[in-house]
């Protein structure tokens, strides 16, 4: 009799990460991955705990391919400024993830290389030890909220998205101007959500970096 075949773990992040470019994390579960690899859920669960650990460790490798051959250069907003745009690239390549990165985080060797890496960077802004670890975590809370909401655009289809781009133009030229006089005046150069995401990206990374040289609490 064949025994039943042995997934590595890798195998199993391999699948898993296929199964989510199509879905979501409430809609992904370990006996769906199961189904695909054509074993019991039961014999996943010898290489992680639950759903949280194994989507926890599909979103490390994004962070993982991100740092990749990422080398340290320029000054400290230059360096934090790379990184960012590294992880946005990552996980515009594979939009499902990024909801899941900003959902249950990371503690695999991609999350550590991105906090070695921020932290360094901070270290060599001037700023006190003291007050780093807050400025970090502002950091990153932005990073997720910025590349998690960038992420949702980028998983609508084409039609998805010019229905909503046409829904928003309704919205904003049809608005009355005695209830709503602020966005009349500006309609016409009021910008859908989706427009020139990677500059939004970079000035509000940039306003935040201003605000640290700054010194504002």
């Amino acid at each position: 009799m064949t025994g039943r075949r042995r997934w590595s773990t890798e195998e199993i992040l391999d699948a898993a990460t296929e199964l989510l470019r199509t879905s979501d994390a409430e809609s992904f579960s370990v006996r769906k991955l199961g189904a695909a690899l054509g074993t019991d859920s039961s014999s996943l669960y010898r290489h992680f705990r639950n759903k949280t650990e194994l989507l926890r460790a599909v979103a490390d490798r994004i962070l993982l391919a991100a740092m990749d051959g990422y080398h340290p250069e320029g000054d400290w907003k230059q360096r934090i400024t790379a990184l960012a745009l590294r992880l946005r690239e990552a996980f515009g390549e594979q939009p499902q993830l990024a909801a899941i990165w900003g959902r249950y985080a990371s503690s695999g060797t991609g999350s550590r290389l991105v906090m070695e890496e921020l932290l360094q960077a901070l270290r060599t802004s001037g700023l006190p030890d003291e007050e780093i670890p807050a400025r970090y975590h502002r950091i990153v809370i932005l990073l997720a909220a910025l590349i998690a909401s960038e992420a949702g655009i980028s998983a609508l289809t084409p039609q998805e998205y010019e229905q909503g781009v046409e829904l928003f133009r309704v919205a904003v030229l049809g608005a009355d101007p005695e209830r709503f006089p602020a966005l009349a005046h500006f309609a016409r150069d009021v910008r859908p959500l989706g427009a020139d995401r990677r500059a939004a990206f970079e000035d509000i990374l940039a306003a935040q970096l201003a605000h640290i040289e700054a010194g504002t609490p």
